[in-house]
């Protein structure tokens, strides 16, 4: 190992840029490692930091394969060999460009909030990450550099392969590498520490204040994988939802997060987090395997439970699709303590004889055009031993797509967790 983590890369990355310390220098870190490698630059080089928020352009089955990159300005590049290799169509680049598009907007509110970027005109501009595989990423931070006006671009990085200058060398006005091995296979092999990093050490890294304790984009533990998370929770919550996305969804789920948004206003907190990897996702027999999903949602409870911002906060659940069976499968379990669950086109079919064990209040919201899930939810509620019903929201069909109907589902789960999860008055 070369590293032990991003800070010792950083300080030694700092040794080698000593000769560019000065009133006219900016550093940007790229995120999220990149920003941690760049705050000892800057701390060294006594420079300001900011962010240069460039998006990888991930091959849809082998993410880690770059096809190009986007930055903030409209940057773009594309790598035209792999995209070729790989024949990837106008239309898979396009959905991959828009997930990412959305990505990388997200990460300019997180990082910057109100603040404008940094001025580079007539500046040296030093980009910094934390190593470089293909490169894709750092061309398009030097493009956005000299399309906001840098005199000097520098490319500086801890780590990467021999024949990098030959990939980037027009791409900046000077390279800069702690170290070049020829045997390269990935840049964490050179870290003894190479965990991934987080928002909120990439707001410590830039010395902006973090979220309140409880809000904001995090990573949760589980069974040796950090799924990622968004837990809201408003002052004096009254509970805590958290949400089972279905048919291998995620938390950027769109319905999902107006409906969160929606509790979020009713005074619940929102817990919403990935039960799957990308690489699980990407497997179709993991989106319908309830038994695993339900071990994630379960170990996700248990680790909210442990969170300030929880505690002694009742919890429940809103299951989606798939996702529904997941959380009447977590919930049928005997310590499980859920305080209502409320499911989206719900498949309670999926939970199977575990159903008869769930106790907690249970509200089955379909779409009245949905057929089959109607007859499904209408079963199920048979089995189910405590408070539960069945609501059709009409002409809807499976996704609550037409005109209303996902808001009709926000105001149920909403009276649903509100009457259930507030606390009784006394007297």
């Amino acid at each position: 190992m070369l590293f032990q983590d991003r800070r010792d890369a950083g300080r030694r990355l700092a040794a080698e840029l000593g000769s560019f310390a000065g009133p006219d220098v900016v550093v940007l870190g790229m995120p999220r490692g990149g920003v941690v490698v760049a705050a000892e630059v800057a701390r060294e080089l006594d420079a300001p930091l900011d962010v240069a928020i460039v998006r990888k352009l991930g091959v849809p089955y082998a993410p880690e394969l770059a096809m190009g990159a986007i930055g903030e300005g409209g940057a773009r590049v594309l790598n035209d060999d792999v995209i070729a290799q790989v024949r990837i169509s106008p239309g898979e680049l396009a959905a991959v460009e828009l997930a990412e598009t959305e990505e990388l907007e997200r990460r300019a509110r997180r990082y910057r909030g109100d603040r404008r970027p940094a001025d580079l005109r007539g500046k040296t501009v030093l980009i910094v990450d934390d190593g470089i595989a293909t490169g894709a990423t750092a061309l398009a931070a030097c493009r956005i550099a000299r399309t906001r006006g840098a005199a000097h671009v520098v490319l500086a990085v801890p780590v990467a392969p021999y024949d990098w200058a030959d990939r980037l060398g027009r791409a900046a006005d000077e390279l800069v590498c702690v170290a070049a091995p020829i045997e390269f296979f990935a840049i964490g092999q050179f870290y003894a520490n190479f965990t991934q990093t987080t928002d909120e050490e990439v707001l410590e890294a830039l010395g902006i204040p973090t979220a309140p304790p409880g809000t904001g984009d995090l990573d949760i533990p589980v069974a040796g994988l950090r799924l990622g998370a968004r837990l809201d929770v408003p002052d004096e919550a009254v509970g805590v939802v958290v949400f089972a996305h279905g048919s291998g969804s995620s938390r950027h789920s769109p319905r999902n997060r107006y409906v969160a948004r929606v509790l979020n206003d009713a005074g619940l907190g929102t817990l919403l987090f990935d039960l799957l990897t990308a690489d699980e996702a990407a497997d179709r027999s993991n989106v319908f395997d309830t038994e695993l999903l339900a071990r994630r949602l379960t170990a996700a409870t248990r680790w909210l439970r442990g969170h300030p911002a929880a505690a002694g906060l009742p919890i429940g659940y809103f299951g989606a699709s798939t996702g529904a069976a997941a959380a009447l499968w977590a919930a049928a379990e005997p310590d499980a303590g859920i305080a209502a669950i409320v499911s989206r086109g719900g498949r309670p079919d999926l939970a199977g004889p575990r159903l008869a064990a769930v106790t907690a209040p249970t509200l089955l919201i379909v779409g009245g055009a949905d057929d089959l899930v109607v007859q499904l939810n209408e079963q199920a509620n048979t089995w189910l031993h405590g408070e539960s019903r069945v609501i059709l929201v009409p002409g809807a069909t499976h996704l609550f797509e037409e005109t209303g109907a996902l808001e009709q589902v926000a105001d149920l789960a909403q009276d649903w967790f509100t009457s259930h999860m507030a606390p009784t008055p006394v007297g």
